[in-house]
């Protein structure tokens, strides 16, 4: 019974936190309002506060949930048979059918909220930092993977090149939104296939 109690617990807390990751994504931290945010999930305040303790927490926890997740599907990205380029340009692709759609639940919450919670949160900006420096340690990783099979460059230092890339798309990303175009993430494509040199 003790185990299924703590079934129960997590599937409301993971709901809480899905509805949360929804809502954000196109409200923002600031913009979403804790009563909204109960009336969609269709829980009480009480159990809000029972798994958060103010709002900061939940905003941590749901960034913390949001990256372990992103992080799964470069897992399952990394599990293909595709070679380190090939690799590198599916993640890229990626990006834009997932930035460019309509879906909220797509969307990045790294490129929705960095620049917003910077000013306002430490600790979420904290949680952000680190879950982005592991996604750029993943980057570099794949273009090593390249090196080794022999689809990419030799020549090319993964250490410089891998943050490049992700700054690059972030910024794509800020400009697509302002633009409301898909012509940055094509400009960005383009640039990435010239910066991913083959052997």
């Amino acid at each position: 019974m003790m185990k299924a109690a703590h079934s129960k617990s997590d599937e409301t807390r993971n709901h809480i936190l899905t509805i949360g990751r929804d809502l954000m994504s196109t409200r923002g931290f600031t913009g979403l309002g804790l009563g909204e945010l109960l009336k969609t999930a269709k829980v009480p305040k009480g159990s809000f506060y029972h798994y958060f303790e103010s709002k900061e927490d939940f905003g941590c926890k749901l960034l913390e949930f949001y990256l372990e997740a992103y992080m799964e599907r470069l897992n399952e990205l990394e599990a293909t048979h595709f070679n380190g380029r090939e690799r590198l340009l599916h993640y890229w692709q990626r990006w834009i059918d997932t930035q460019s759609d309509s879906g909220c639940e797509q969307r990045c919450l790294i490129v929705k909220l960095s620049a917003e919670i910077a000013d306002i949160s430490q600790p979420m900006g904290c949680i952000l930092a680190q879950g982005t420096q592991k996604v750029i340690d993943r980057l570099a990783h794949w273009i090593k993977d390249g090196q080794e099979d022999g689809s990419l460059s030799a020549n090319l230092d993964a250490e410089s090149l891998a943050p490049m890339l992700y700054h690059m798309w972030l910024g794509a990303s800020l400009r697509a939104k302002l633009e409301r175009s898909t012509k940055p993430f094509l400009s960005a494509k383009e640039a990435s296939n010239a910066l991913l040199q083959p052997a």
